[in-house]
Order: structure tokens, then C-alpha cells, then sequence
């Protein structure tokens, strides 16, 4: 994989990266020599990101039919090809599960879910065995579910479910997947969902954390990252003592 080459090179579309994990994991590609496109709504955000990695801008609402093959095709005429994709587009909701409308439930599934399946299957194409990947950027929530996030980590979970199937269905063409699993990210992400972010544990981390969990992942050829890294010790808990995690978890909330 990349890390065998390094980074300097390498062609990357990501996507959500106008803020945030996906600003943050611009920076740090550009900063190793990576070519890089940006993805996102907000024009005058991926300008600003786009001057500081020279990276490729490429605006559009991946709600919309067509944006995510509209996406990887601008991608790869920019950059000449195509040998990595960091789908990190995602919104959050906060609240009780039945106080969401048809809306809320349709839009996290769009973008957390829908367009991620879209971006994948429109990039696969383009990616050369040994050196290819996907990145999904999941989150822990996806690997344990969250009361009062109940469909946001289902959505997450539906993420972890499709890289997963996808890793075992590419490993044959020599493309890798990786699932990142940040847990709770400083970034703007709460301002735009109905509740800030209230609870001790766990501690918020910066979004350079998660960039840098990226590039280690993309080096390294790495399957399934959470970070922080104890934050794999109540997923694992769930997957082999469901009991004991529900009852901690009910004590704990």
C-alpha cells in the first residue's frame, strides 16, 4: 500500500474538507507531498483550505443524484488518476429517536450512509491494485451505539458493515479499506447538530488526532482504527460480553 512508497504523490479526493477531520487530513497529505482534492458545500471554507494544501476545489451537495460520481470523476481529471478516497462528509443529530422527523432520519442516511456507498463505488473503478484505498470515517458511536444518537450510530454502524464487506470483496484487486473510528472530535460538527456535546467522558480530541490516525492508517495498510485507542476497549466489551457492557453502560449513562 502507500506506505510502502510513502505519501508524496499520491492522489487524494476527501471529502467533508472544507472543516474539520477533512481540513485537518488535507493539511497533513499536502504537507507529505500528497496531491489532493477537497470535497464539500462550502465554497468560501474549501477556497481558504484550498490555499493553504494547493489543493483541487471541488464544490457540491452529495445529497444531490449524481454529486458523488460528479465527485470522483473531477477528481480524477484534476489529479490524473486516482489512488485514494477519504469519505469523511457526515452530519450528526442529537436527541430522542421519535423526535426526529422523516426528514432528519432521510438526511443522516444521505450523508453519512447513502453518499459514502456512492463515492466508493463511483472511485473503485480508478484505484490500482497495491496502491488504492478507501477510508470511511466512522465513528465509535457506530461501533457501540449511543443513547440519545441512536440513528446517527446506526448510520455509523451501517459504514463499519459496508468497509467490512468491501475489504474482503477488494483484497482479490489488491485495493485496501479502512474504517476510522475517531470518538468525540472538536470540530464544528456540534454546532450544527441539536445539542452540544455535555458529557465528561470521553474527552474531546482535535481533529489533527484523527488526521494523523488517517495518514498512520493509509502508511501502514491498517483495516480498523479507533482513536483514541482505549476507546476499542468498550467496543470490544460489546462484541464479547454484550451483557456485561448493557449493564455497564445502563450504570454509566
Amino acid at each position: 500500500m502507500a506506505g510502502a512508497r510513502g505519501l508524496a504523490g499520491l492522489r487524494a479526493v476527501i471529502t467533508g474538507g472544507s472543516s474539520g477531520i477533512g481540513a485537518a487530513t488535507a493539511r497533513a497529505f499536502a504537507a507529505r507531498g500528497s496531491r489532493v482534492a477537497i470535497a464539500g458545500r462550502n465554497v468560501a471554507a474549501l477556497q481558504q483550505v484550498a490555499a493553504a494544501t494547493n489543493a483541487v476545489c471541488l464544490p457540491g451537495d452529495l445529497r444531490e443524484p449524481g454529486c458523488a460520481r460528479a465527485t470522483i470523476d473531477a477528481a480524477v481529471t484534476s489529479l490524473g488518476g486516482l489512488d485514494l478516497l477519504v469519505s469523511n462528509a457526515g452530519i450528526g443529530w442529537a436527541g430522542a429517536f421519535a423526535s426526529m422527523t422523516e426528514d432528519d432520519i432521510d438526511l443522516l442516511l444521505d450523508v453519512n450512509l447513502r453518499a459514502a456507498a456512492q463515492l466508493a463505488r463511483a472511485a473503485i473503478p480508478h484505484l490500482q491494485a497495491g496502491r488504492g484505498r478507501l477510508v470511511f470515517v466512522g465513528s465509535v458511536a457506530g461501533l457501540v451505539g449511543v443513547p440519545g444518537e441512536a440513528w446517527y450510530s446506526a448510520t455509523k454502524a451501517g459504514l463499519s458493515c459496508l468497509a467490512d464487506a468491501l475489504r474482503a470483496e477488494l483484497r482479490p484487486a489488491g485495493i485496501g479499506v479502512t474504517l476510522i473510528s475517531p470518538g468525540v472530535v472538536d470540530t464544528a460538527y456540534f454546532e450544527r447538530r441539536n445539542e452540544p456535546y455535555q458529557r465528561r467522558y470521553p474527552r474531546l480530541i482535535t481533529a489533527e488526532a484523527a488526521a494523523r490516525a488517517i495518514v498512520d492508517a493509509v502508511c501502514r495498510g491498517r483495516d480498523d482504527v479507533v482513536v483514541p485507542l482505549w476507546l476499542t476497549l468498550p467496543a470490544r466489551v460489546k462484541a464479547s460480553f454484550p451483557r456485561l457492557y448493557r449493564l455497564l453502560a445502563a450504570r454509566l449513562a
